[in-house]
């Protein structure tokens, strides 16, 4: 649906709202807009959208299905008609439906796209967001940044990205214990570019990851769509065994993991941890992608040292961003390898995108290299321990008897998992009926007890009115 922000009816002219609906969406069918097959978004949605009581909805909708422009479908719900176009014109269109259906990107899952869409509305709660609220991004730093522009350029940048930046990140990275020079860096726009110029740039189709479970990337398609298959191993089970048996089992061609503030479950792996993995790894010749975009998020005591930090025989990609710091419109973040495979993804990254934004890359770079990267994560970490340590003493009031968890150490969330197993589908359409929107573990892997909580996004006031509501709903199953 396209509506949002566009096209509503005019309730100060004599058509009547109803009619204008309906001319609005026949339109919609007419133009190709809306071709064969297409489901209509449900009434609630329209109403809405259109900014009208339901029953003005429904009476456009039952006229259109009158005039066989559309029909309802037992299991899809309304969808345009098959008839339509043949009774339009004779000129045979395009069929979009098929073309959709056949593209070799797959398509989300389906309660991944109602949270991208419900996350724009002005009245919904975010419980579960994985983004600083807009209060906390550093918008008077970002404009600062710009004041100077003499070495700002709208000229396309190189493959790998502008080389101030690359060189302000090379020096962020030594901080961290990573020595990559600027030629072994790479930007990208986000964290999710980094892992989709790796699938297609690196790994061979029917081989497969290893990955950590739960796990964010089941809630893209990034690998998925790339032929690749995803085989999760929970944290704990991240071993010598598993590692050996994965190689043997699925011709794994690498380890996808989060080790410090993991998404969706807020675990940092222990030093020992990490050295075990990477010995593991080493003598079984996987590769590691390590996604690190929360690392610098710590509310209590610096985390141990990065995978490639410790790495000792450049066995690690290193995927970071800014994003998640700075604000995720900048969409920068970064991957750190050797060259050879900075080249390669370098020279995908030109044929698909000819670089990322040459004014968030210079933004960034004044931020890293002027010292207003660390004073603003200074005040995020405070922010955000004061979120954490809010919804923490919520949980206790509200959730003791529904629920476990444990506290985060940094990041952005919180794993709760419910001491009975419910049907979170209708838990998740029910809350959102009342304005609250939720991640349900099952977007992470087979969870189905398990919610993901954010702290970063939604206000304290929005925290407590949303967690007290989503409790009750919780105990009404």
């Amino acid at each position: 649906m396209t509506t949002e922000n566009q096209w509503r009816p005019n309730k100060n002219i004599a058509l009547p709202l109803y009619q204008q609906i309906y001319e609005f969406i026949r339109e919609q069918i007419i133009s190709g807009n809306w071709p064969v097959g297409y489901k209509l978004p449900s009434q609630r949605e329209l109403a809405v959208n259109f900014q009208v009581n339901r029953s003005t909805v429904v009476y456009a909708l039952e006229e259109l299905k009158a005039d066989g422009w559309i029909e309802s479908q037992v299991g899809r719900g309304t969808v345009v008609c098959q008839n339509t176009w043949s009774s339009l014109t004779a000129n045979p269109r395009a069929d979009w439906k098929t073309y959709v259906q056949s593209g070799t990107h797959l398509p989300n899952i389906q309660m991944i796209q109602e949270i991208n869409k419900a996350e724009f509305s002005s009245n919904i709660i975010r419980l579960g967001t994985g983004e600083l609220s807009p209060s906390l991004l550093p918008a008077a730093m970002i404009q600062d940044a710009f004041a100077e522009t003499a070495a700002l350029s709208l000229s396309y940048p190189e493959g790998k990205g502008s080389f101030l930046l690359r060189q302000a990140v090379s020096g962020y990275l030594q901080k961290k214990g990573i020595f990559a020079l600027p030629n072994s860096i790479m930007i990208v726009s986000g964290a999710i570019q980094a892992l989709q110029l790796i699938s297609i740039g690196l790994l061979d189709q029917d081989s497969a990851i290893l990955a950590d479970s739960p796990s964010y990337l089941n809630s893209i398609m990034v690998f998925q769509s790339a032929g690749i298959r995803m085989i999760p191993v929970n944290n704990d089970e991240l071993s010598f065994s598993a590692v050996s048996r994965a190689k043997r089992q699925h011709n794994t061609a690498l380890l996808y993991t989060t080790p410090t503030f993991h998404n969706p479950t807020g675990y940092c792996m222990p030093e020992t941890k990490r050295i075990e993995l990477l010995k593991a790894c080493s003598n079984e010749r996987i590769p590691i992608l390590e996604d690190d975009v929360y690392g610098d998020l710590w509310l209590d005591t610096p985390p141990p040292p990065p995978l490639k930090a410790l790495d000792k025989h450049g066995n690690v990609l290193y995927a970071g961003s800014m994003s998640k710091v700075l604000g995720p419109g900048l969409r920068i973040g970064f991957i750190a390898a050797p060259e050879p495979v900075i080249e390669r993804l370098a020279d995908i990254k030109m044929q698909t995108d000819y670089g990322s934004s040459t004014l968030s890359q210079f933004a960034v770079a004044k931020l890293l290299t002027n010292g207003q990267y660390e004073v603003h994560i200074e005040r995020m970490r405070h922010e955000l321990r004061v979120r954490r340590d809010f919804v923490l003493s919520l949980l206790s009031k509200y959730f003791a008897d529904i629920a476990v968890w444990e506290k985060p150490a940094g990041g952005f969330y919180i794993w709760l998992s419910l001491k009975r197993d419910i049907p979170l589908q209708q838990l998740f359409k029910r809350a959102l009926l009342l304005g609250i929107l939720i991640n349900p573990g099952s977007l992470y892997g087979n969870y189905h007890s398990h919610i993901r909580l954010s702290y970063s996004y939604a206000s304290l006031e929005e925290l407590e009115q949303g967690l007290v509501a989503l409790a009750v709903l919780i105990k009404e199953f």
